[in-house]
């Protein structure tokens, strides 16, 4: 099966999530314009790292940003995938903690799957203003099953394995990936591909926050672990096909998971 796929590469305005929203409901139009299934957005794209401002920027699910993208996610008849910052609140609608959250929308704008970030980066502070999640996600699809993973979930291989051994042919990572340790974006995304046998959709990043730079190259990789479609540095839509049938091939040609040593290791 044939499955397009259009990442978001965004230059993310920290702290301004009108102007963030509406660029992303340009490039969903755009993406659904151009036939795709589903479009992958960044790490954090609605406020970026403004998360000393969680209380007030972040959004509980089931409400504000989270029915916005829903609704264009119906409208335009495509799954929407992005990590957005999440404000949990208690009874009395006074916020309890935030999390870094993917929503993941599908083309009737329903809610399938949702994840927050297991791992929290301290070089940005997150365990500071985040709490973590809990649980994995698989969702089921109409085109199989696909795992999620936030940013920094990229050095954590064993998500990514289990991931494959619950049977999920892609993985869908949103980041903030920054310039300077950008060849580890890219050498983790192809192994995480390549050792699990499915397609990685990586999508990250560009532009500035304070004196962060962020690398962009946002990749679409099969399971082989070679690119259908790469972006650079600058904004950018980028679209591509993939066969997910590709995953299924690569595990009869090389049986990994058939040769696993779980009770060894």
């Amino acid at each position: 099966m044939q499955l397009t796929i259009s990442i978001g590469q965004m230059d993310i305005r920290k702290g301004d999530p009108e102007y963030n929203l509406a660029r992303a409901a340009e490039w969903i139009y755009k993406a659904a314009s151009r036939g795709s299934d589903l479009i992958v957005l960044p790490e954090l794209w609605d406020t970026g790292y403004a998360l000393e401002d969680a209380s007030r920027l972040g959004t509980p699910l089931g409400s504000g940003r989270f029915v916005q993208v829903a609704q264009l996610a119906a409208e335009h008849r495509i799954h929407v995938v992005g990590s957005m910052l999440e404000a949990e609140m208690d009874a009395n609608g006074s916020f309890l903690r935030a999390y870094n959250t993917v929503c993941w929308f599908d083309a009737r704008g329903e809610t399938i799957g949702v994840y927050r970030k297991l791992h929290l980066f301290r070089l940005m502070q997150e365990e500071k203003y985040l709490a973590p999640g809990s649980s994995t996600l698989v969702v089921n699809t109409s085109w199989g099953k696909a795992g999620v993973a936030i940013c920094y979930d990229l050095r954590f291989p064993e998500l990514f394995r289990r991931y494959g051994v619950e049977g999920a042919v892609m993985t869908i990572l949103p980041a903030q990936w920054p310039t300077r340790r950008i060849t580890h974006w890219r050498t983790l995304l192809q192994a995480r591909a390549i050792e699990n046998q499915m397609i990685v959709v990586g999508c990250n990043r560009v532009g500035r926050d304070n004196s962060a730079m962020f690398g962009g190259h946002s990749v679409i990789l099969d399971a082989w672990g070679e690119p259908a479609a790469e972006a650079g540095d600058e904004e950018k839509l980028l679209t591509a096909s993939v066969d997910l049938s590709s995953a299924t091939r690569a595990r009869k040609a090389i049986p990994v998971f058939d040769d696993r040593r779980p009770d060894i290791y």
